[in-house]
């Protein structure tokens, strides 16, 4: 995967564990006799879509059985689009780019755009309830997964593509998030939607922390049909002014807001805007009035479309970084609006103070990823210098991690928005499911893999 052990084990070559086997399917058929096998040879198994998981979800753990991956990555077709239903079915191993070059090639999209969407996979954001960029406008993976074909140890799940059902518990819903614990998914139905006729990103800088979560709220809670809310916080964005050009054209940007009011404190808020023609001009003023009456300053397409452009580059930086000497990692979480202040102010004191014992400093920082009319997730940022050797940079990423993982529950925020689960954030589950939901989820991992094949270790230890 892409966790930052993963990365600190492969620039190092101390890789300590690998499956023993790989197996490329290339139907459902081929996935019920690989579990098959599987289930014979005592062997366990773990699901493989496009290996960006950041928290363990596809590392092998340390035992006596043997370990056999199965990569989807051959399972990658539009398997057949009802274009009056508007639902598309594709194989699961299907990534961002084969699930929109399909669809577009027909006049539809999905509209599912995580930052790992050049290499993740369907399957792998239903797995994990992964959430895309736009979800404020198309929607999060669980509004957008219809049903499909689950394979797992104890047989075959196909799950019907209702508009809406109230015969008893989703299970659509137990799949989702399950992690690869249930099964291995080999088809997906989602909801798609005609290509957009237009869509445009634009930047507004507002001069203060406080005055930039009251707009955010206003903007979602007002429902006026944006596609994409993002704000960052200060230290976010001074770092990403520093990174967009010249250090003379970013003097000049950093002037003019000053001059207009937004100085050191100063937020960029980015929104979107998808959707036909007609109502784009209304939806772009909407946006405007609720921004302008608290200073909002210098609005910008130019700089709106260059995030647009640049949005899945950002991973790319670790290497970069990790070339000068330093580590990055980014960790998330979500809370209802009364807390989000207080979460992202004891996140980033907590990665701040996390390393003083070893007189270590730690650049962070935060922003808001995926806006609600309730609350919104955090996503921080944190960079810190590389160890001696792979066991001291891991040392120093376990305080870290920990130290931030504790903040978020302690403020009762959710171990993950988006990033799932997975290995490193297993210990925190119990925070938020409590003992008798996590032993719901393990009498369901049971029912479906009484023989413990399925990823063990992952989800649930």
């Amino acid at each position: 995967g892409h966790s930052l052990p993963d990365w600190v084990a492969l620039r190092t070559g101390e890789v300590d564990s690998f499956p023993d086997g790989v197996a490329y399917p290339e139907s459902s058929e081929n996935v019920r006799e690989l579990l098959s096998y599987a289930r014979k040879s005592g062997a366990t198994v773990i699901p493989y879509g496009g290996g960006t998981s950041v928290v363990g979800h596809i590392n092998p753990i340390k035992g006596d059985r043997p370990v056999l991956t199965i990569d989807m990555g051959r399972m990658k077709r539009l398997v057949d689009l009802d274009e009056q239903s508007l639902i598309a079915t594709f194989q699961a191993g299907a990534t961002g780019p084969d699930v929109e070059s399909q669809l577009r090639a027909r006049g539809y999209t999905l509209g599912h755009f995580p930052q790992s969407f050049e290499y993740s996979t369907l399957g792998g954001w239903v797995a994990t309830r992964s959430s895309g960029q736009q979800s404020y406008y198309y929607g999060r993976i669980e509004q957008l997964f219809a049903g499909g074909t689950m394979e797992s140890p104890s047989g075959t799940v196909e799950i019907p593509p209702f508009p809406a059902s109230a015969a008893g518990p989703d299970l659509r819903e137990m799949i989702l998030g399950s992690e690869g614990r249930l099964g291995i998914l080999t088809e997906i139905k989602v909801r798609i939607r005609p290509v957009s006729q237009k869509e445009t990103f634009h930047v507004v800088f507002i001069p203060s922390w406080e005055k930039a979560l009251a707009i955010v709220r206003s903007l979602v809670q007002d429902r006026i049909g944006l596609s994409m809310i993002r704000l960052s916080n200060p230290s976010e964005t001074r770092t990403l002014l520093s990174l967009s050009g010249s250090a003379a054209t970013t003097s000049i940007i950093e002037k003019f807001l000053a001059f207009r009011g937004a100085s050191s404190e100063k937020c960029m808020l980015t929104f979107g805007i998808t959707g036909p023609r007609k109502g784009h001009f209304r939806v772009k003023r909407q946006a405007l009035s609720i921004c302008r009456p608290s200073a909002g300053k210098l609005i910008s397409k130019i700089m709106g479309e260059k995030w647009k452009k640049t949005r899945f580059k950002a991973p790319y930086l670790r290497n970069s970084l990790w070339e000068h000497g330093y580590a990055v990692d980014t960790l998330e979480s979500a809370i209802t609006w009364e807390k989000v202040d207080l979460l992202v102010h004891s996140v980033e004191k907590a990665l701040g103070s996390a390393l003083n014992s070893i007189g270590e400093k730690i650049h962070c920082f935060t922003h808001l990823s995926h806006i609600y009319s309730t609350g919104s997730s955090i996503y921080t940022t944190y960079i810190f210098r590389v160890g001696k050797n792979a066991q001291q940079t891991l040392d120093r990423w376990k305080a870290l991690k920990s130290s931030a993982s504790q903040a978020i529950v302690s403020v009762g925020g959710t171990i993950s928005h988006h990033h799932g689960v997975g290995i490193d954030h297993a210990p925190y589950l119990a925070y938020e499911k409590g003992p008798l939901g996590l032993g719901a989820i393990e009498s369901l991992i049971r029912h479906f893999d009484p023989q413990g094949i399925m990823n063990p270790g992952k989800l649930i230890s």
